[in-house]
């Protein structure tokens, strides 16, 4: 089993910025937060505003599914790979925040790329969603629906680049599949017929 050293790595970037926000809050805010505006003169805010948070409550939900899901698919596919996708659906979701809002901050795009890929190479992971289990794959549809719905709301969250961070990871999903997939419905062994002299045995030490 592989150590997931990438997720730990994020998740501890992601605290020491929370840190540092609270003592110099718009430095930190100015130097890493995508503004839709300015992009073309900060490009890597496309992918630096994954790490800043508007508070406790945006961190510790974004970390901890970071943390549960990102170890998960980190073990099963690697860090190199994880790595890849966590940053090309943060990216991605950061071109939706450019299209569509004036300003982004938060992993949760890039944690929902981790998710649709995780959704596709463990379908049959039992996962908690609103207090009910329920295997991953449902769970990525579910959440997928929660922000589709949500998208007419007018509150603060970022719905279309959740869908765009997951698209990434389901397309991740789907071209790493063959490899590292598990099945979704297992196999079951076919049971041998026992031998003539199998039986006679069982008849001779049971039966007499």
């Amino acid at each position: 089993m592989r150590y997931p050293y990438a997720t730990l790595s994020i998740a501890a970037i992601c605290g020491l910025v929370f840190l540092l926000q609270q003592f110099w809050y718009w430095e930190v805010f100015n130097s890493l937060a995508l503004v839709s505006s300015g992009v073309w003169a900060r490009p890597w805010t496309l992918i630096s505003y994954t790490l800043v948070h508007a508070d406790i409550i945006h961190i510790g939900y974004n970390m901890f599914a970071l943390l549960l899901f990102g170890s998960i698919l980190e073990s099963v596919i690697g860090s190199r790979k994880f790595l890849a996708i966590y940053l090309v659906s943060g990216l991605a979701a950061g071109i939706a925040g450019v299209l569509l809002y004036t300003a982004s901050i938060g992993a949760s795009g890039a944690v929902f790329g981790v998710i649709g890929c995780l959704a596709l190479l463990r379908p049959r992971l039992a996962v908690w969603v609103m207090g009910a289990p329920m295997p991953m794959i449902i769970a990525a549809a579910v959440w997928i629906l929660i922000d589709i719905l949500g998208i007419p709301a007018p509150d603060n969250i970022a719905h279309e680049a959740h869908i765009f961070g997951i698209g990434i990871g389901i397309a991740a999903g789907l071209l790493l599949h063959d490899k590292y997939a598990e099945p979704l419905r297992r196999k079951r062994r076919k049971q041998e017929r026992p031998t003539d002299r199998e039986i006679d045995e069982w008849e001779e030490r049971y039966m007499k």
